[in-house]
């Protein structure tokens, strides 16, 4: 690839011209090509279509006998039941073209990822019919591009979504040329609050004539009780301003976000294949994702069923967290930015669990939950029904919300949160954050149990376990050992910074020096190997239970997302997960690191962190994109799905750059004989960083600094001396392994060798 254009005077002039932006053309070079049609649509999680988004709505493009079906998904749109698998995400509806060009044609489409758009050609020897179809990036709007070489006749229809798990009112209609369908939970008294959708269309249904050569645009408007109190109408009359299917100043908008959005970073590694499922990752998340907008569920905005699997919630024991997880080094804070929000909008629901369940301060929350302090991860709402599904009779059980034995599912929560402070060290961001890393402070405080002079978490599983059935009885789970250290330090950081609660940093700093160490124990042929957790039940020696080796859930309490442990703060630790790692290919075959069900986001990345062979991580990570994958660049895992997003951004960003353990680190984890450059990746301590290598040599090193902090950096060429210069003219030479230079708020930084 060429390099990439990231001044803002280059993106000015390009986007004063929506039909030819170089930036999108270089990035639709990365673009999913498909020639059959897709076979996982509809389904209850991933769909193998071409995929267009605007981070809030979702289009699905299915090709079949029966036309074209543009399956509709929102993200705001959910049954707000608390019982499960009752509420959750449910589908507004879905558009049909049909047409015998279609069921009979050649197909082909492509999912360009710097347009941000489908193209699709069906051609019979007769006629050769383009579709072309977007949502709009700034708009309400899915936008779909008629084109026909000779005159065509179509069909146009809405599907409405077939009822699931409850009954909903479906409605459509006609109103000045547009025609609409509406889809409302409401009238239920269980529900939390109701939901509404309507879909409008600039176009009546019915019969559809493409002239030769001309082009037909329809723009479906899709607006939720979420959105607006007035959604019907709102969809209508938006529908009706495109009437003349004028979208030169939609179009444009939408273009000039996604130039904006490519140019917060740029990785080239010499190698397109791989290339292409790190855009197109991003690109699919940020069609799933957005400021400002409810945050996506397990499947994104790419709902094609109202029965989608674990109800498409927000699951709290790693799956919501994971898909933002390569965001943060990407320079792609704006995706993370809806976030939070579900996560404080439910501290209240999750103090009164601490206090009523288990006698403490602070947050306690189950697996799953919704937007707006919804839970769903509720039990179902009578014995019956728990009996009928889980053959328990008691649906109170836990309080009527799924634990599942774990105490940290909140401070789990809070891992993001702490990302991407240490990533921006933004103010206002930490004081956003403060109250809900409080609240997890001051549960570990009550909870833990003081056990001859070091700190344990009692009866907090590893795995999800059934409560009260004797399996919730694990004593300090790896998981939850690092994520309390990740608490404390954060809690300790933030209160510094905004100057309150010192009198409470004496208890934080008593725990991170007391807390139990990480668990591991000696293996059959002498080796030691880390445990799931120290013991089975308080009482029990940590000899009882037997090491299992490194897994992504230990990673997910020392090295992603805590950030914990590392080789510089913990080597002789950092060994022992190194050697765990060794002996994954032993175990898992093909799928090295176990990774088919969960953890692809997880396993390279952390490899790259423990300074795994470098060489061996892009083999085992292409591998694994081999042996499940679909044709729109999805990364397929059996218990999650946007949450894949993250594993080849991540990955890619740590073998370039790290700043995990608070160090800056040039190509730690590259193959040193591959050319490879970035620009732009943002390090912890709010870096934004760009470098290269060639021939095995590392070039300058060009660093901005956003918030003026010392940066802690390791020597990029080991036994020479490194010299900084700043934007001011200053000039120091530093020599060492690990160097500290002080730095200025919005300064520029080039850093280098110096030659002798």
């Amino acid at each position: 690839m060429k390099p990439h254009l990231c001044a803002l005077a280059s993106f000015i002039v390009l986007s004063c011209c929506p039909q030819h932006n170089p930036v999108l053309e270089e990035l639709d070079a990365y673009k999913a090509e498909f020639s059959q049609w897709p076979v996982h649509v509809p389904t209850q999680k991933t769909p193998d279509a071409p995929l267009a988004g605007n981070g809030d709505i979702g289009l699905t493009m299915k090709t079949s006998d029966e036309g074209i079906t543009f399956y509709v998904g929102k993200n705001d749109f959910w049954r707000a039941l608390e019982s499960y698998p009752e509420g959750g995400m449910a589908l507004p509806g879905a558009l049909l073209l049909g047409s015998d060009i279609v069921s009979s044609g050649e197909y082909h489409a492509e999912q360009l990822p710097g347009s941000a758009e489908i193209r699709a050609t069906y051609t019979t020897p007769g006629n050769v019919l383009h579709v072309t179809s977007w949502v709009a990036a700034t708009d309400n709007k899915a936008v779909i591009e008629l084109e026909s070489e000779k005159e065509a006749s179509l069909s146009l229809a809405f599907l409405p979504a077939e009822d699931g798990q409850l009954e909903s009112v479906i409605e459509q209609g006609t109103d000045s040329g547009c025609s609409w369908m509406t889809r409302s939970f409401c009238g239920n008294p269980r529900l939390k609050w109701e939901s509404h959708v309507a879909m409008a269309l600039n176009h009546e249904t019915g019969a559809l004539v493409l002239e030769p050569g001309k082009k037909l645009t329809l723009v479906l408007a899709v607006y939720t009780g979420i959105d607006t109190p007035d959604w019907k109408g709102k969809a209508i009359a938006e529908a009706e301003s495109y009437r003349s299917g004028n979208i030169k100043d939609l179009k444009r908008k939408h273009q000039d976000w996604w130039a904006s959005f490519w140019q917060l970073s740029h990785v080239d590694i010499g190698d397109e294949w791989l290339e292409r499922y790190y855009y197109q990752s991003q690109y699919l998340l940020a069609c799933s994702s957005r400021a400002g907008k409810f945050a996506p569920g397990l499947w994104g905005s790419f709902i094609c069923s109202d029965d989608t699997a674990w109800a498409g919630d927000y699951h709290l024991n790693y799956n919501y967290q994971s898909p933002y997880w390569g965001c943060y080094s990407s320079n792609q804070i704006c995706l993370t930015e809806n976030y939070d929000q579900p996560l404080l909008d439910y501290m209240d629901k999750g103090r009164a669990y601490a206090r009523d369940l288990l006698g403490c301060r602070g947050l306690y929350y189950p697996v799953g939950i919704g937007p707006l302090g919804l839970s769903t991860a509720a039990w179902p709402d009578t014995d019956e029904k728990m009996d009928d599904m889980y053959g328990y009779t008691d649906h109170m059980l836990d309080g009527g919300n799924m634990f599942w034995g774990q105490k940290s599912n909140a401070s789990f929560g809070a891992a993001n949160m702490m990302m991407r402070f240490y990533a921006t060290w933004d103010r206002d961001y930490a004081e956003k954050i403060y109250p809900y890393i409080l609240g997890c402070a001051e549960f570990w405080e009550d909870y833990l149990t003081l056990r001859d002079g070091r700190y344990e978490s009692v009866n907090d599983t590893f795995w999800e376990e059934w409560p009260e059935r004797g399996n919730d009885n694990d004593v300090n789970p790896m998981g939850s050992l690092g994520l309390i250290r990740m608490v404390m330090r954060g809690a300790l950081t933030i209160s510094d910074m905004l100057g309150v609660d010192e009198e409470r940093r004496g208890t934080w700093t008593d725990i991170l020096e007391r807390i139990s160490d990480f668990p591991v124990g000696m293996t059959a042929d002498g080796r030691l190997s880390l445990k799931g957790c120290d013991r089975k039940g308080v009482d029990a020696k940590s000899s009882d239970f037997k090491p299992i080796g490194l897994n992504r859930v230990h990673m997910h309490g020392v090295l992603i997302p805590p950030m914990v442990s590392g080789p510089l703060t913990d080597a002789a630790f950092s060994a022992i997960m190194l050697d765990d790692m060794n002996h994954w290919t032993e175990r898992e075959g093909r799928d090295w690191g176990n990774t088919l069900g969960n953890g692809v986001e997880t396993v390279y990345a952390g490899a790259a962190r423990l300074g795994y062979d470098p060489e061996k991580i892009l083999a085992y990570l292409k591998e694994r994109i081999r042996l499940g994958s679909y044709p729109n660049c999805y990364i397929v895992a059996d218990g999650g799905g946007i949450e894949t997003l993250a594993a080849v951004p991540f990955a890619v960003n740590e073998m370039l750059m790290q700043s995990f353990e608070g160090i800056l680190r040039i190509f730690p984890c590259w193959v040193r004989s591959k050319d490879a450059s970035f620009q732009h990746l943002r390090a912890n301590g709010a870096f934004l960083v760009s470098s290269s290598i060639k021939d095995g040599k590392i070039g300058t090193v060009d660093l901005f600094s956003e918030q003026g902090r010392p940066c802690r950096m390791e020597n990029p060429w080991p036994g020479k001396t490194m010299v900084v210069r700043h934007s001011g003219g200053k000039t120091e030479e530093l020599q060492g392994n690990l160097v500290e230079f002080r730095t200025s708020k919005g300064e520029e930084l080039r850093i280098s060798c110096k030659e002798n």
